[in-house]
């Protein structure tokens, strides 16, 4: 038998650094799956943040609206609705909404499980960027905790 979920019935969970998440597959999701989790994530106009992190799982941001500064690594760049993006493991990344409209993505990472940033995120012990983890490019918007 098909497990089925729609988002709309998902209540999802508010961050600190602006932004909505909403697992699919994975976490509190109704959907297991045992190689990788999926979820849907609305960025706060103006500055709504993933904030600068990193993780042992692999992972793939695709936006479906809107324009976000992504920071992977030392590089900065602009990622728009219908651009797909791959971070590998173990390397700091940081999204950022820097219109005055929400950024809708949707995240897949694998294995599954969860990733620290978010509980860290929550109690507010992420590492901050150039004291705890490595400093953000140079020109990137600046960490929201």
């Amino acid at each position: 038998m098909a497990t089925v979920t729609h988002l709309n019935t998902l209540e999802g969970r508010r961050y600190p650094a602006g932004r909505r998440t909403r697992n699919l597959v994975g976490g509190s999701a109704p959907i297991q799956a045992h190689n990788f989790c999926m979820g849907f994530v609305e960025l706060d106009p103006s500055g709504g943040q993933v904030p600068w992190h990193n993780h042992d799982q692999e992972e793939v941001y695709f936006l479906l609206s809107g324009e976000a500064e992504l920071c992977l690594g030392n590089e900065i760049s602009m990622v728009a609705a219908g651009q797909a993006v791959y971070i590998p493991s173990g390397v700091f990344h940081q999204l950022t909404n820097k219109s005055s409209s929400t950024v809708e993505m949707i995240y897949c990472y694998g294995p599954a499980g969860d990733v620290a940033h978010w509980r860290q995120e929550l109690d507010g012990t992420l590492p901050r960027a150039g004291i705890e983890a490595p400093s953000l490019p140079a020109g990137a918007a600046e960490q929201r905790l």
